[in-house]
């Protein structure tokens, strides 16, 4: 049996969209599962959709989560060029043999008459052939060419029979011929469709399983077509679930929907975002939710893929980001988490990996934290009426009179640590005869402005050091006394 070769032929249009990534992660794991290759193919043959820097977007992604291909554009190989504008000589040959035999022809008819001819197929609720120029002799379309009429060549789709193939996922599929429109291969442009150029490329790459999105089930007929009349061996096909973003809708590239870099650049983990991926429409047929790459090269099965489309649920991947950042080791997290600290923060003498640990344990996305610690480098003006809190049942009067007493109380701490802050904090809770809760929350109000914290006041205590301390404090006493 023939070593297994995979590809991933993205377009260069954008950011790598979700979908895509997931096609390319199980194409991955399909070659290296068995020892096999896995190929890099850029297809840029739509030259109108073309975005610059996407092909180093794809370079970037594919090299932040860690799919190294053995063959592309970037580090060569047997089958090359890797680029398909680079191949349009090979198209450009095989077209013209696949007019010979009788696969394809010349189609000689302008926009407008194209046009009009798919309203009149529409209109009879049949699929598109361009019956005038399918007929056209041999000594006519030598005479237009050679007259320099533009053209295309179409796929010659025969008028009946039904053409079949087997899909590892979906069983077998067959179409009538009779359904088949005839589609462009070659544009007028000298630039080839991916209806033709998948096809031709991943025989003379040697791909020995196609991997693509459901979507192409009905078309993939067409290809299978073309691969009988060349006399070509046809790849194992397997289409992919659709990743739905509701019930109903689809996730779309094109209607900008969440790109990898979307995701990355908010502050997600590659590692938590590959994982979730290979999720969306593939099961390892346990309990098991958290996977390295290692792991899922050698769990990953085909008999584990889904014909339902999944969903792809933001909150999970949030959940899970969360999950990742809490299994970094403090080092690598505060590593990840300083470009995040605003400049102001980085300069004010506060011990960065101090907060770094603060945060380790209450961070679900990077990008969310400039907003958890943006009172850290400078306290913020804030109401006093913060400090009225119904669970932790204070008001402006017991706060005032938690402050005042918590600032005598610490500043004869000879230790300023977590423990020794708390300590200190709950046993003036029990000599004033009020709850933990009521004199630890108006500390952390004072120490923050904030409702809501990464820590609490004997932790932000520690954060800060006595004199940071003490004067929030008073500025706390301050704002109820003047309330």
């Amino acid at each position: 049996m023939a070593a297994v070769r995979t590809r991933y032929a993205p377009s260069p249009t954008g950011y790598m969209h979700l979908g895509n990534l997931r096609t390319g992660l199980y194409a991955y794991l399909t070659a290296k599962k068995d020892g096999g290759r896995f190929i890099l193919r850029i297809e840029d043959t739509d030259q109108g959709r073309l975005q610059e820097g996407a092909v180093q977007a794809i370079y970037d992604t594919l090299g932040r989560v860690g799919l190294t291909h053995d063959e592309g554009p970037d580090v060569g190989g047997p089958y090359g060029p890797y680029v398909q504008s680079e191949r349009l000589e090979i198209y450009h040959r095989y077209a013209q043999e696949l007019i010979e035999l009788g696969g394809a022809y010349r189609c000689f008819c302008t926009s407008e008459e194209t046009e009009a001819q798919r309203a009149e197929a529409r209109l009879h609720k049949r699929p598109f052939k361009d019956e005038r120029c399918r007929a056209l002799s041999p000594d006519e379309v030598g005479r237009r060419l050679a007259a320099g009429v533009p053209s295309v060549v179409r796929q010659r789709t025969p008028l009946a029979g039904t053409t079949s193939y087997e899909d590892v996922v979906f069983g077998h599929i067959a179409v009538d011929n009779a359904e088949l429109d005839d589609s462009v291969l070659l544009k007028s442009d000298g630039f080839p469709t991916y209806n033709f150029a998948n096809v031709v490329d991943d025989h003379l790459m040697r791909i020995t399983h196609v991997m693509r999105g459901a979507e192409y089930l009905s078309s993939t007929p067409k290809y299978v077509l073309i691969y009988e009349t060349f006399g070509w061996d046809i790849p194992v096909h397997v289409h992919l679930p659709v990743i739905n973003k509701s019930a109903t809708e689809k996730l779309s590239k094109r209607h900008g929907d969440a790109s990898f870099e979307d995701y990355y650049h908010k502050g997600y983990l590659p590692e938590a975002i590959l994982n979730y991926v290979a999720l969306l429409g593939w099961a390892p047929g346990n309990d098991q939710e958290f996977f390295t790459l290692a792991e899922l090269t050698q769990s990953f099965s085909f008999e584990g893929l889904s014909k339902s489309p999944s969903i792809f649920d933001p909150t999970k991947l949030r959940w899970m980001n969360g999950e990742y950042i809490r299994r970094l080791p403090l080092e690598e997290f505060h590593r990840v988490a300083t470009p995040w600290y605003p400049d102001a923060l980085r300069q004010s003498g506060v011990d960065l990996l101090a907060l770094s640990r603060l945060l380790h344990t209450r961070t679900a996305v990077f990008s969310e934290i400039p907003e958890q610690i943006d009172f850290v480098a400078a306290l913020p003006d804030y109401d006093p009426a913060l400090f009225t809190h119904k669970k932790m049942k204070t008001d402006g009067a017991i706060a005032l009179r938690s402050l005042k007493a918590a600032r005598g109380a610490l500043s004869e701490l000879t230790s300023f640590s977590h423990e020794h802050v708390h300590a200190a904090l709950e046993a003036l809770a029990a000599e004033l005869g009020m709850k933990n809760g009521q004199v630890m929350y108006p500390v952390r109000v004072a120490l923050s402005g904030k409702e809501f914290t990464p820590g609490g006041a004997s932790e932000l205590s520690e954060l800060f050091g006595r004199d940071e301390v003490l004067r929030r404090l008073g500025i706390g006493i301050e704002k109820l006394s003047q309330a």
